[in-house]
């Protein structure tokens, strides 16, 4: 078996894939700037034009795990691509939208071919690179990610500055066609010839999207019987899902790898993680704004240390994780973040632009010291056929954490005590337990578990004379 794609075919690889996951990831928060336009020139209440986001987000999370599935059974090159073209004609059918109702069915299909193509990213990035340089492919993929969500308000912005909203979809059709051309270099490793159980995607998908859907309606003022009805009957349908997943030897929810140690710290820490760092950076702005009298631009400036601090220690955190334990890692990245949010929360009386941005890089540079460890021990720990399944684990565990990372800070707010200390005090929390989860991982019985074929790609601290 190969080890990674040979040169130069691993460089038109790895740029499919960063096309591809900036795209996707840029065209998921571009909207959000481009929201009121839309509302004013389709003649839609502002409260209405909101569900364009959230349509978006809650169709990646019910889908990734089953398409993962599916894309170990069709081919994962053939999952990417069907996902881009899928994502690409959407896109473009977005420009000509002059309805809220046919841009909500576009933008449902948009998240469709997002999930095609995101489920199994992972799963390619480990196929593209050889395993001793597998933590620095994720640490690109995560700069790829958090700044991509960075930028995105900023390249809305620039678009609605000289052209009407349908242009801020239309500018990514470009990007997207030269995705799927570099992506004619993807790896293309064998699909298992094994049935594909629709009615477990089906369970899975109306689990998530039921359970999710239910708790964001109940702290968007909805009715509370009516949201906890919805909630109880996703937990019922995951119930039985998880029942019925545990009998299958390929599940489409990864219980066979949920099931070894490492991993399962692993997925916790990082959905801990993902909820800390969304329930600060969602709720700085409200605070800055209300408690200490910042301008939207100052806001902005604030907060930006955050992303671009990330996208120099997450590949150099990546790089670091093919020669030392990400449980030591991941450790070290939790205790920086802790300090951060610490320092966050007991901010001056009268702050200065100098005395938030540097506690911002600082908490950035925690989480980025965190997760692209985290997510190469998830995906290096996973058997080679499974490999999509882990990929599909990781995005999942990501956009499950943001979104419950939002609905904290939505029911802070609601409470009254959204825009104070009580959020960063809230992330200390989740961050510790991010933490213990990863430094957990050192025990020899959980780092050393019975040797598989992929053991020999978990690292271990090594001596030199």
């Amino acid at each position: 078996m190969t080890d990674g794609l040979p040169l130069p075919r691993r460089y038109g690889a790895i740029g499919a894939l960063c096309c591809g996951t900036a795209l996707i990831i840029i065209d998921g928060g571009i909207a959000n700037v481009a929201l009121p336009s839309i509302a004013r020139d389709l003649h839609v209440e502002s409260s209405a034009v909101v569900s364009i986001v959230t349509v978006y987000q809650l169709m990646l999370v019910m889908l990734l795990l089953p398409f993962a599935g599916l894309g170990e059974r069709i081919g994962l090159k053939r999952m990417y691509q069907v996902g881009q073209t899928i994502f690409t004609v959407a896109t473009l059918l977005c420009f000509f939208a002059k309805s809220l109702p046919f841009l909500l069915i576009v933008r449902a299909a948009q998240a469709i071919g997002a999930a095609g193509a995101l489920s199994v990213s992972s799963a390619l990035i480990r196929s593209t690179y050889p395993s001793s340089q597998l933590g620095r492919g994720l640490g690109i993929n995560s700069v790829i990610v958090s700044s991509s969500a960075a930028a995105a308000p900023t390249i809305g912005g620039l678009v609605l500055a000289v052209a009407p909203w349908p242009w801020v979809f239309a500018c990514a059709i470009p990007f997207a066609l030269l995705s799927l051309l570099l992506g004619r270099a993807l790896p293309d490793p064998k699909p298992q010839h094994a049935h594909f159980d629709v009615l477990g995607a089906v369970m899975c998908a109306a689990m998530f999207g039921l359970v999710i859907g239910g708790a964001e309606s109940a702290v968007h003022g909805n009715s509370p019987v009516v949201s906890a009805a919805i909630v109880l009957t996703g937990t019922l349908v995951g119930y039985y899902f998880v029942k019925r997943e545990k009998g299958d030897a390929n599940p489409i929810l990864p219980l066979d790898l949920l099931a070894r140690p490492v991993i399962a710290l692993s997925v916790v820490g990082a959905y801990t993680a993902f909820i800390a760092s969304m329930t600060l950076l969602l709720s700085t702005p409200f605070r800055l704004t209300q408690e200490f009298g910042f301008s939207a631009a100052m806001v902005g400036a604030a907060i930006a240390p955050w992303p671009l601090t990330n996208m120099i220690v997450a590949p150099l955190a990546g790089w670091l994780s093919d020669r030392i334990p990400a449980g030591l890692l991941g450790g070290i990245g939790m205790c920086i973040s802790i300090t951060a949010l610490l320092l966050i929360a007991f901010l001056p009386a009268h702050p200065g632009y100098f005395d938030i941005a540097w506690r911002m890089a600082l908490c950035g540079s925690g989480f980025g010291t965190f997760l692209p460890p985290n997510a190469r021990l998830i995906i290096g720990s996973a058997p080679r056929e499974r490999a999509a399944a882990a990929g599909g684990l990781i995005s999942t565990v990501r956009l499950t954490g943001q979104t419950t990372g939002a609905t904290v800070v939505a029911l802070l707010l609601a409470l009254g005590i959204g825009a104070g200390r009580v959020p960063p005090l809230v992330s200390v929390g989740l961050a510790v337990v991010a933490g213990l989860c990863s430094l957990s991982r050192l025990r020899p019985s959980i780092r050393n578990p019975q040797r598989t074929e992929v053991q020999d790609e978990v690292p271990t601290l090594k001596t030199t004379r």
